[in-house]
């Protein structure tokens, strides 16, 4: 059975999530913010699951910043990320955009994710879904089994990822939300990388920024 758990950490309360089946021991954990490792690593140990994977959504420093503690933590979990984000994890600090008052540590990427891939560890199963528009290489994955989307920061409860920052740009989020996510059942859960979670439904009805 899969089970989802959410940790909300750092200075812009980003999630990072432990995606894991207990019985099988499988365990993914998507995203990395600032001062999740603990909590995620005591919540691992409690379920007797060891992370297989760290796929990174896009690679803002609020959703990296924990990623080299984890590696470190885990020296066999693969890092995975999209090819287009991937340059921000070796020199974060320079693409951090605004001047950080600590340090992100840099990462490498151990394998890259492709629109329309399936990624598989053990009875994890995603469909990536390139999402390009908040970042160059923006990610969500979709388990269609379970109807759960893990969108990132490109679709929020009510709202969208911002555009406004290098390598974003409005009309092609837009393009990636309405082409590529409200197709979609409604009935698929969406966690995203801030605030509630919400439905595909819900978003296709009432978004103001890309509802019907």
């Amino acid at each position: 059975m899969l089970e989802i758990l959410a940790f909300e950490s750092g200075p812009v309360a980003t999630f990072a999530y432990l995606v894991m089946d207990r019985e099988a021991g499988d365990a993914v954990i998507i995203d990395a913010p600032l001062d999740s490792a603990a909590r995620i690593i005591e919540a691992a140990d409690a379920a007797g699951v060891v992370p297989g994977a760290l796929i990174l959504t896009h690679t803002h420093w609020d959703h990296t910043g924990d990623a080299a503690i984890l590696k470190r933590r885990y020296p066999e979990m693969l890092i995975y990320v999209h090819h287009d984000d991937q340059y921000r994890l070796a020199d974060p600090m320079k693409h951090s955009v605004w001047k950080l008052p600590f340090t992100i540590e840099p990462v490498e990427a151990d394998r890259h994710l492709a629109h329309g891939e399936t990624f598989r560890l053990g009875s994890i199963v995603f469909n990536v879904i390139h999402t390009p528009g908040h970042t160059e290489g923006g990610i969500c994955l979709y388990d269609r089994g379970n109807g759960v989307l893990f969108a990132g920061d490109t679709l929020f409860a009510g709202s969208v990822g911002r555009t406004d920052l290098p390598g974003g740009d409005w009309n092609t989020l837009a393009r990636s939300i309405r082409e590529r996510l409200l197709d979609l059942p409604d009935d698929v859960r969406v966690y995203p990388g801030h605030g509630p979670a919400t439905t595909i439904g819900e978003e296709r009805a009432s978004n103001p920024f890309v509802g019907e």
